[in-house]
């Protein structure tokens, strides 16, 4: 059935090519937006004649920015466009005639009008939320608060967006969210993941947007949706460069430095990156445990556990592309990006541990040294081509990329009886744990647009995954070094999903629109896990291995539907299925120590997980949004506990475990209060549910949690603006961790200086110090505390000096065909 499907797909796609091979008259039809996508009303409409730009028509766009052109001589023509506050915006040549006698005229951006070539501001300030059709996008420089900021910071202030205890991100209450980077996927999640968005720093960042459903055209990875994290470009025709230098002060100091150059002619778009972060922090954890008798539920013992931990990182990122218009209608480009992060970070444990009457029985200082050193880089060879006028085009992408990381751990453990004196003699665990992963792709799309204002749209994909995981561990106690077998552990994953889909849409009459979309993907997957087990007869390790293979096809249907009654009022109801694979670290069966008694263990039982989303929404006046959501997700992946009560150990492992309902409301708003002072409002509040088995026991767990973000801006005038706003979430639940509630509140002002060329920040994170996270864990024969404290509140000072020399582009902005790539790999810690 795959084969005929992708086959099926192929033929659509060579079908349509034929197709794009006289007197009479015609028509020609279009659209108007601006650079945020909004669309621009009352522009004027100009038909040329390509030959000598003569007038033919002048014509007025609607309030949905479309016009139209009605008994058009056939010929060659152009259309010019010019709207109050931006720049005008010119379309390719059209060819009328008797094989295209209704010509659609591919959407034309306008830019905002430049106020100066020198200054590093526009006319018009973009909003900080905007909210289309299929996604909100979150202008990142319009909230000067993010100054100093981190990718992951910007995010956690976004509405509906939460970042949980271990830089783990979700979207609405729900985990498995994709990122993206400049439309192509990150291919990372977890703690790595975190550590690229910790070093990516918001003056690096233009917009972010978040789609809950996206369509077939996406990977069906990840259950919550996509968040595309947009940098920063120049449309300007000649050079231009930006020195940006950032200064933070929380317990500790951090800087933040970087350099954007680009160069850009009718025919070559050259663009470099390299940016430098010095980094310290600090995170302290309080963990409280009972451990419980497994039947009668009686306390066996108390552990109590306080941990502080103190980081170093200098990371170095570069980045270097080239994008040359071979022709109007042919582009080639490619993309090059490094990374290299060193850290070192260190922690120092105090565990007591005491009988159920709370009576000391002992005391573990345990220190942790760890150096680990991540280094990426990723190469993007990208073709687009556009064969006629309608914008019928074909893309190309092929990414190859290489993740690296060297992290050298040593563990010490020293014991005392209640008394304070050793009653153990100190042991050392040493730890090596290389990982290389190889990730390779490659796709194609094809777009078609249709009479009447249909498109279709269809596409094949190809991945590749390999990575490889080595834990080797030696024990050292009394001074001898011996190998642990127990411990030692060699991973290898590798992973090939093929994907087809197709995609269409049309207007059905004036006031609805639908779109229908299938994907098909198909998983071969394999692991081999190569270890010791212990041998008691002669008390020795020998080896032994683990192999487990996946092999799985699935279909991932898509269904909006439109319904505009007025220019007032847009009515959506959407559906979509999509799956969450495992993280590839979350199948590895070896053990990671995180302390003495507490370790993380993968799993290579997982199965993908899959959810249904439905989402109906509504839209008034374009400021105003509701959406009503539900989703059932089965075989969810969570995190379980797991407790040695003879040994005082906790492991951490995930399992399927449940299945997951959860239903939501969510409002967003924004709106000029004064002219000089707008706001943004967003509200989530949702009801969550999740039973399932573990550890052989029923457990059921319900929550209704509710999401606030607020945020000013005001403009003072004389160059002068600033910015106040924070969040607040209630008591959540995160599968069967409870987290109770917290908040934070940023307040920043910018000044625009020598002339226009220069912007200075100041900024203020969590100015309350009210982001700290509580938790409760209660189930079977767990009962577990915690409470943790990251260096949260920060003040910070920023400086950006840009240089520009040329003008501003008046050709529309080309894109690449990975710009609506959606990732789906996960690399854990």
């Amino acid at each position: 059935m795959r084969k005929k499907l992708m086959f099926l797909v192929c033929i659509c796609i060579v079908g349509q090519i034929p197709l794009l091979a006289q007197t009479g008259k015609g028509n020609i039809n279009g659209k108007v937006i601006d650079g945020d996508t909004k669309t621009v009303t009352a522009a004027t409409i100009t038909l040329l004649k390509a030959k000598d730009s003569s007038v033919v028509k002048l014509s007025v766009a609607n309030q949905a920015g479309e016009y139209t052109f009605e008994q058009v001589d056939f010929g060659k023509y152009l259309v010019a466009i010019s709207a109050a506050g931006h720049e005008k915006g010119y379309s390719d040549i059209l060819s009328l005639n008797a094989a295209h006698p209704n010509v659609v005229v591919q959407t034309i951006k306008l830019e905002p009008l430049v106020k100066s070539l020198t200054s590093v501001v526009v006319s018009t300030q973009r909003p900080l939320i905007e909210q289309k059709i299929d996604r909100m996008v979150v202008n990142v420089s319009a909230d000067v608060t993010n100054a100093g900021n981190s990718a992951l910071e910007v995010l956690e202030k976004s509405p509906g967006v939460s970042v949980d205890k271990d830089g783990n991100i979700s979207l609405k209450g729900k985990k498995g969210v994709q990122i993206y980077i400049d439309g192509r996927p990150s291919y990372l999640s977890g703690a790595d993941l975190a550590s690229y968005l910790q070093n990516l720093r918001s003056e690096q960042l233009s917009k972010i947007e978040i789609m809950t459903n996206p369509p077939a055209k996406y990977d069906a990875a990840g259950n919550s949706g996509i968040i595309n994290i947009k940098t920063k470009k120049t449309k300007q025709v000649g050079y231009m460069a930006s020195l940006s230098s950032t200064y933070v002060q929380g317990k500790y100091a951090r800087f933040y430095e970087s350099l954007n150059l680009n160069y850009r002619n009718k025919k070559v778009n050259l663009f470099a990156n390299i940016g430098y972060n010095n980094e310290n922090s600090y995170h302290t954890l309080y963990i409280q445990r009972k451990f419980l008798e497994p039947t009668t539920k009686n306390v066996r013992s108390l552990f109590d556990q306080q941990t502080r931990l103190r980081s170093a990182e200098q990371s170095l990122s570069a980045k270097l592309g080239l994008d040359y218009s071979i022709s109007k209608n042919t582009t080639l480009g490619f993309v090059v990006t490094g990374f290299r992060n060193p850290e070192t970070f260190g922690s120092f444990s105090d565990v007591f541990i005491a009988d159920p009457n709370e009576v000391l029985q002992s005391r573990t200082i345990a220190q942790s040294d760890n150096d680990k050193t991540w280094k990426n880089y990723t190469t993007n060879l990208n073709f687009r081509h556009v064969f006629d006028s309608a914008g019928t085009e074909i893309t190309a992408d092929f990414d190859y990329l290489k993740y690296n990381s060297r992290y050298d751990q040593s563990l010490i453990n020293t014991y005392y009886d209640a008394q304070g004196n050793p009653n153990m003699i100190p042991d050392t665990l040493l730890g090596m744990l290389p990982r290389d992963i190889t990730i390779k792709t490659g796709r194609i799309d094809f777009t078609r647009p249709l009479k009447n204002g249909a498109k279709f749209e269809a596409g094949l994909k190809t991945s590749f995954v390999k990575t490889d995981n080595n834990a080797i561990y030696d024990s050292l106690i009394g001074g001898m070094k011996t190998r642990d077998f127990g411990r030692s552990n060699h991973f290898i994953y590798d992973e090939n999903i093929n994907a087809a889909y197709v995609n269409y849409s049309r207007p059905l009459g004036k006031k609805f629109f639908a779109q229908l979309g299938l994907r098909l993907e198909h998983t071969n997957a394999k692991g081999f896990s190569e270890g010791y087990s212990y041998r008691s007869s002669d008390d020795s390790f020998y080896p032994s291995d683990t192999s487990f293979n996946r092999n799985y096809v699935q279909l991932f249907p898509t269904v909006f539907f439109q319904f505009k009654p007025n220019d007032k009022n847009t009515f959506g109801i959407n559906y979509g299925k999509r799956i969450n694979r495992p993280d590839y670290e979350d199948m590895n069966p070896f053990l990671l120590f995180l302390d003495r008694y507490t370790f993380e263990q993968g799993n290579p039982n997982l199965r993908p997980q899959f959810s249904h989303n439905i989402e109906l929404s509504h839209t008034y006046k374009g400021f105003l949004t509701t959406t009503l959501n539900y989703t059932q997700t089965t075989d969810i992946i969570n995190e379980v506990l797991e407790q040695n009560i003879d040994k005082n150990e906790t492991f951490i492992k995930k399992y399927n475990i449940a299945k997951q309902r959860q239903v939501g409301i969510a409002v967003s708003a924004g709106h000029k209060i004064t002219k000089w002072w707008n706001g943004n409002v967003y509200a989530n509040v949702y009801y969550d549910q999740f039973e399932g088995i573990i550890n052989n026991d029923y457990v059921k767990k319900t929550s209704v949690t509710g999401q606030f973000n607020i945020s000013n801006q005001f403009d003072f005038g004389k160059n002068w603006n600033a910015e106040l706003g924070g969040f607040y979430r209630t008591r959540a639940l995160e599968g069967v961790f409870n987290i109770s509630g917290f908040a934070m509140m940023n307040m920043g002002v910018s000044k625009q200086i020598l002339k226009g060329k220069a912007l200075l920040k100041f900024n203020v994170r969590d100015v309350l110090y009210s982001q700290k996270i509580k938790g409760h864990i209660q189930y079977s024969d767990i009962d577990v505390r915690f409470h943790q404290e990251r260096d949260t509140r920060r003040f910070s000072i920023g400086f950006t000096y840009r240089l520009n020399k040329g003008k501003t582009s008046k050709q529309k902005r080309r894109t690449t065909g990975a710009e609506d790539e959606q990732s789906r790999v996960g690399v854990g810690n």
